[in-house]
């Protein structure tokens, strides 16, 4: 979820050294914020250590990041406010939520524009193609999941997931390159067909979160493979 956008972000605008500082408070926030939903949740004194020793080297790389590109306050800004969906989420204790887990992929979608902010450029359509194709990817990686485990077995959830992921080939057919509406059909391909998968092997073999995560790994390797070849 984090490597995706970043990377697509480098696709869209050019590799530059910030970047490195970029993944590498990402990477801290991510870990902080995982820690303080746990501290939420549980109400643990324990989960208070990582999540402030994380939420300080976010901060360091984040404050370092933002002294030298003011363009990335408005992402961060949007950042921090899907962030504390995902919190409250964990405060009314319901840190799985699909709400929590849709705000979480908001965040890392804010890393594409972030990733080209940092290189010095403004933003282009280029990026904002890239933060599209981002977002169809993630929202619709949640939504599959989630059809996949937590809402197993839930014809209207696998329903909504199948027609989000119709609508993204639409989408990506209007305003993106032609490869990329390919793309976005195979993905869509796949929403349907592993949970018409899981209902007839209900029974017997059963797909296992491994299987899901495999699926998945190709999928972010095609999104972001496609990027870099034919970028935006």
């Amino acid at each position: 979820m984090l490597a995706v956008p970043l990377l697509l972000g480098v696709a869209a605008s050019r590799p530059d050294a910030w970047q490195v500082i970029l993944a590498a408070a990402a990477v801290a926030a991510y870990l902080a914020g995982a820690a303080a939903v746990d501290w939420v949740r549980a109400r643990r004194r324990e989960y208070a250590i990582p999540a402030a020793v994380f939420g300080a080297v976010a901060a360091a790389a984040g404050s370092t990041l933002l002294v030298a590109r003011p363009s990335l306050w408005p992402i961060v800004g949007l950042a921090a406010l899907a962030a504390t969906v995902a919190i409250g989420a964990a405060a009314m204790g319901r840190p799985r939520s699909l709400v929590a887990s849709l705000a979480q992929a908001a965040q890392a979608t804010a890393l594409v524009p972030a990733a080209a902010l940092v290189t010095g450029q403004p933003l282009g359509d280029a990026t904002l193609r890239a933060t599209l194709l981002a977002g169809l990817y993630l929202g619709g990686s949640v939504l599959l999941v989630r059809s996949l485990i937590r809402e197993r077995g839930n014809a209207a959830f696998r329903a909504a997931s199948i027609a989000f992921h119709a609508v993204g080939v639409a989408v990506a057919a209007w305003l993106l390159p032609w490869p990329y509406a390919i793309l976005a059909a195979l993905l869509a391909t796949r929403a349907a067909v592993l949970p018409a998968v899981q209902l007839r092997t209900a029974r017997g073999l059963r797909l296992r979160p491994i299987h899901i995560g495999l699926v998945e790994i190709a999928a972010s390797v095609a999104v972001v493979g496609l990027g870099f070849a034919i970028g935006f």
